[in-house]
């Protein structure tokens, strides 16, 4: 991650991972609140991209997001934290990897 002139990140932030559902009312969560999260977050200053996509096990869904910057991630933190996606899909597991990079 690159610094700018005031000491900020100013490189992108990735995010990649999986969704797991450990039951089908779990899975069912997802179905029927993730594509709101997802154009909520599309719809965010700083998000470059954001995909979450069902995979051949039907419990697991794959997450690829990238923001221009850590400002732009910790914003997107910020507003989910209280969310309602944050509420249904709290007890979900996430296997999440944060990288930057230029």
């Amino acid at each position: 991650m690159r610094n700018d002139d005031t000491g900020q990140n100013t490189g992108t932030v990735r995010v990649s991972g999986y969704l797991k559902c450990a039951s089908e009312a779990e899975a069912e969560i997802l179905r029927a609140h993730l594509p709101e999260h997802v154009r909520l977050t599309r719809a965010e200053p700083g998000c470059l991209s954001f995909e979450a996509r069902a995979t051949d096990d039907p419990m697991v869904w794959r997450l690829d997001e990238e923001f221009t910057d850590a400002a732009a991630f910790k914003a997107h933190q910020a507003r989910t934290r209280d969310s309602e996606w944050a509420r249904v899909s709290a007890a979900i597991a996430r296997d999440i990897q944060v990288s930057t990079g230029g």
